[in-house]
């Protein structure tokens, strides 16, 4: 028996950081907004359609981002904030379908073949999913709908903010084909610069070259970069996609020399972490601390227990004892990070057959 045409939507929201900084603010509404840094140091983390206009984006170091736009206004970022808004927009995502697989705090694939609702129609349901979360949040999203991951994720970007983009199998090939290569999801900068090298500029140059050869140069992931240039992809969206690590950083705009300076940052960072960890009901044995000093020096410190933990004193103390391990940073500081791994999950205990509490 032919399996049914998958339904895939992938919802991606506009400027998440930012937009929420300029929901929350109306002083930033219609401004260049950059989350994260500030004019002197750091890197932004999310930027506003406003400032994107100016050559600011994620990533970009502040002080670049700041000769680029001088007036860029720098925002302090309030993750805790949004996670509780990712929060209220996937529990939209789970009234339609239990499969659901996060990427992040701002995008998500939705596998709607079989729905809740029992609606035949993923545009529909795409459209109604963006509706939902503009009078929940007050946020905009932007929506890809086709038969696969990788085409929904393509459609997603066609038309942003606030788009929808359907492809449909008749014009995925079309679609894909004329497609830059550096637009494909999965093909990173370096890897679209050695591809570019080789005369591949779209979708199309790829689809020429054979698997043996894109296998030889780019190894076993050729195969993947092979099948995508036909709009081929069989990845299916996993509700329970498994992270090897959860974590959380901060670069300073100021070094870091004293003891309690360092401490109330570390404090910050684990209460974090704590969050993510509850909700993804996961408990840790490892954590390590990610230390950066002034000259950019990069150091890691990390220790594993045989117990798990999940809270955030628990999370701290560990992360304290391994700030002064074996001693204090000598030299000022300009990033701090903590990272749990070693992590297992409450689904996995329950599907092993016995309960399991998590530790808040």
């Amino acid at each position: 028996m032919e399996q049914p045409i998958r339904k895939i939507i992938h919802i991606d929201m506009d400027a998440f950081f930012a937009s929420v900084e300029q929901r929350d603010n109306p002083e930033l509404r219609g401004k260049p907004v950059a989350v994260g840094g500030s004019k002197m140091r750091g890197v932004v983390a999310a930027a506003s359609y406003e400032a994107r206009k100016y050559g600011v984006h994620s990533a970009l170091a502040s002080k670049i981002a700041a000769q680029r736009c001088p007036q860029l206004i720098f925002v302090k970022p309030r993750f805790d904030v949004y996670s509780a808004v990712s929060r209220q927009i996937r529990e939209i995502f789970f009234s339609y379908t239990d499969l659901v697989e996060p990427l992040s705090l701002d995008e998500a694939y939705l596998d709607v073949t079989e729905n809740k609702i029992g609606m035949p129609s993923a545009s529909i349901i795409a459209k109604e999913i963006k509706q939902r979360i503009l009078e929940e949040t007050k946020l905009t999203a932007s929506a890809g709908v086709s038969f696969n991951k990788f085409l929904a994720k393509i459609a997603s970007d066609m038309d942003k903010p606030n788009g929808f983009t359907l492809i449909t199998p008749d014009k995925a090939e079309e679609v894909v084909s004329g497609l830059e290569i550096e637009k494909f999801h999965g093909i990173g900068k370096v890897t679209a610069a050695k591809m570019q090298s080789m005369g591949i500029l779209t979708g199309a140059d790829l689809r020429l070259r054979s698997e043996e050869e894109l296998v030889r140069v780019f190894g076993k992931v050729g195969r993947y970069y092979y099948h995508i240039a036909r709009a081929q992809d069989e990845r299916e969206v996993q509700p329970h996609r498994i992270r090897k690590s959860i974590g959380s950083e901060r670069t300073f705009d100021e070094d870091l020399s004293e003891e309690d300076e360092m401490l109330e940052r570390l404090q910050h960072l684990a209460e974090e972490v704590a969050q993510d960890m509850a909700r993804l009901q996961a408990t840790a044995k490892t954590v390590t601390v990610k230390i950066k000093y002034f000259d950019f020096t990069l150091n890691t410190r990390s220790k594993t227990y045989l117990s798990e933990f999940s809270s955030a004193d628990a999370i701290y103390t560990i992360a304290r004892e391994l700030l002064r391990t074996p001693q204090l940073p000598a030299y000022p500081v300009r990033l701090l990070g903590i990272s749990v791994s070693s992590l297992t999950y409450q689904h996995d205990r329950q599907r092993e057959g016995y309960q399991f509490t998590l530790e808040l």
